[in-house]
């Protein structure tokens, strides 16, 4: 448990230290004027030297925000469509205002004039944009101090983490059927907390993969090609522990840990 709880603790620390240093560099690239101007105020000599060592926007932001969306989604999942409404492009949208700028299209450099030529809306709108990003990251952080922050969805992702080291390992060791097994092990356990997560009810007493992934495409949780990549992962799991017809090859085990590796990332 201490060991999950300190990892997401240092990947937070150092998300929000790198969405403060993107926040900086935003602001010096839209107004580098002011920008430097501040930096003085506050580092008085070593101002140059911090600018000079600030990331390039473009450059880091995309890394940064796929992290952050992830820590985001397990931790404060309440607040995931927030940071991502704050990067997309609002759909539909018939012109460009400080309304429905995103930081999506500052990374393309779009901007809007009027008539007369004077600018509307250009990439200094995506600022404030990166700023409230940063302001929900911070509020994860208050989620670990709150008394209320649910430690065993912690617990459980360490615990399928080392469940799929184990079946690495397995597999490693030509150990395939085993491998395939514990793999699906914690897949059918995964789509069983996401069930409980989103308040779908399964009738069956003890439903295995296919009965899981089917409640939650009728119940829109995941799509049909989810579901159907779902089933693929199930069919390998059931080659591995009843199929004795056919022998599981080192390949099909292989993708089926990865494919459970992905979707307790990206499902919850």
């Amino acid at each position: 448990m201490l060991r999950s709880i300190d990892r997401y603790k240092s990947d937070l620390e150092s998300l929000i230290d790198k969405g403060g240093n993107l926040l900086f560099a935003i602001s010096n690239e839209c107004d580098p004027t002011r920008f430097m101007r501040e930096a003085r105020r506050m580092y008085g000599d070593k101002a140059e030297g911090f600018v000079r060592n600030l990331p390039y926007f473009a450059d880091e932001y995309q890394t940064w925000y796929s992290e952050a969306k992830s820590l985001i989604s397990q931790l404060l999942p309440c607040r995931l469509s927030d940071f991502e409404h704050l990067y997309e492009k609002p759909k539909p949208r018939k012109t460009l205002t400080c309304e429905s700028y995103r930081i999506e299209d500052c990374l393309q450099d779009l901007s809007s004039t009027g008539f007369d030529g004077r600018k509307i809306v250009g990439p200094d709108a995506a600022v404030p944009l990166v700023r409230q990003q940063l302001a929900i990251l911070k509020a994860v952080r208050a989620r670990f101090e709150s008394s209320l922050f649910d430690i065993g969805l912690l617990v459980q992702a360490d615990l399928f983490d080392s469940e799929l080291d184990a079946a690495d390992e397995l597999l490693k060791h030509k150990f395939v059927r085993p491998a395939g097994v514990l793999a699906g092990v914690v897949l059918e356990r995964h789509l069983a907390q996401v069930c409980a997560n989103h308040g779908v009810k399964i009738a069956k007493k003890d439903p295995g993969i296919a009965e899981l992934s089917e409640a939650l495409r009728q119940a829109d949780v995941i799509n049909l090609p989810q579901s159907r990549r779902i089933q693929a992962l199930a069919d390998t799991r059931n080659l591995c522990a009843h199929n004795k017809k056919k022998e599981p090859t080192p390949e099909e085990a292989d993708e089926l840990i990865v494919g459970v590796k992905k979707t307790i990332k990206t499902l919850f």
